[in-house]
């Protein structure tokens, strides 16, 4: 029999310049999540959430515009299984550029690369991953993107890892 520990994400050796990562999930926006993010921030802009002012935004096309808070935190929330999931801090973002418009009831997809690998100089056993990351809608148009760093552990340092709890009942078994 072969348990196969809980593990989730990668660290700091794992990464190589150049090395892109397709991160495996898409969201599909819908009205809620747009209204309930823009409601949640305060921002009191209603072309996130008033259909009939929508229609005559001539940017959006007369549809509901996304908050672009929301895309942006939708698109860094897709990059995290590859990414940062072991991050013990997010050091830095720059560059962001929104591209494309949002809608409701768009789907958007990430995909960050690697863009360089270092040792932390003052904490052993950690490292600074550098990154940049696209946010894509369904169409393939590039709605955002922007330049990350983060700290990573490494494997040896321990932190993230053998995190599962041993069951005081023993191990799992197959039954009789």
């Amino acid at each position: 029999m072969t348990v196969h520990k809980a593990e989730l994400g990668r660290f700091f050796e794992d990464f190589v310049a150049g090395d892109v990562f397709q991160h495996p999930f898409g969201r599909t926006i819908s009205e809620a999540d747009c209204a309930w993010f823009t409601l949640l921030t305060c921002n009191t802009n209603q072309y996130h959430f008033n259909a009939d002012l929508a229609r005559q935004n001539p940017v959006s096309g007369g549809r509901i515009l996304v908050n672009s808070g929301f895309t942006i935190a939708l698109v860094l929330g897709l990059s995290v299984i590859d990414m940062s999931q072991n991050a013990v801090a997010n050091l830095g973002m720059t560059d962001l550029r929104l591209k494309h418009p949002v809608y409701v009831g768009d789907t958007l997809y990430a995909e960050s690369i690697c863009t360089g690998t270092r040792a932390s100089a003052s904490r052993p056993g950690f490292g600074i991953v550098s990154m940049s990351t696209r946010g894509l809608n369904q169409d393939g148009d590039e709605v955002l993107s922007w330049d990350r760093s983060v700290m990573l552990p490494s494997r040896e340092s321990g932190y993230g890892q053998d995190y599962f709890p041993t069951a005081k009942t023993g191990a799992m078994t197959l039954p009789a």
